[in-house]
């Protein structure tokens, strides 16, 4: 164990505090949206979903940008889609693929929960930390993002 590089007493701390940061502001968030019905894992497909060109997107690309695995994915898809909030079809140009797609109704969700989201977000995140705080975790969680895992994360310098 002597080529371990082991943390300092400050890097431990930070560690920790991201770790128990980073669980309690999903926990948070999911439970905001439980309130309304649904999970922080669905809103973000939904939300993913809403931003996409044609409000579809390739479930192999959703996975990723979503960080869940494939099947994973297909179960949450095969919630919404009981519920009227997204539709499963063929990739159009290559019939190969599956896409989902927001439909009016779970595009109506989006856009109500968006509100209750956002509250949250500004609540238990952005509105705790200063505007160069705020830039400097987004700019720190890109590297961290590009140097795992190469789709596209993106966040302004």
């Amino acid at each position: 164990m002597e080529d371990v590089r082991w943390l300092s007493r400050e890097e431990q701390a930070y560690w920790r505090a991201y770790l128990r940061g980073s669980r309690l502001i999903a926990v948070t968030l999911d439970e905001g949206l439980a309130k309304h019905g649904i999970r922080l894992s669905e809103y973000e497909i939904l939300s993913m979903l809403s931003e996409s060109p044609g409000q579809r997107l390739r479930m192999s690309a959703l996975a990723q940008l979503v960080v869940q695995s494939r099947s994973r994915l297909t179960h949450t898809a095969t919630r919404l889609e009981r519920l009227g909030w997204v539709r499963r079809h063929a990739v159009r140009e290559d019939r190969r693929g599956v896409e989902l797609t927001l439909t009016p109704e779970g595009r109506a969700v989006v856009e109500e929960l968006s509100k209750v989201h956002l509250a949250d977000v500004r609540e238990f995140l952005v509105d705790r930390l200063s505007p160069e705080e705020f830039a400097a975790l987004g700019r720190a969680m890109t590297k961290i993002v590009d140097g795992i895992d190469r789709t596209e994360g993106e966040c302004p310098a």
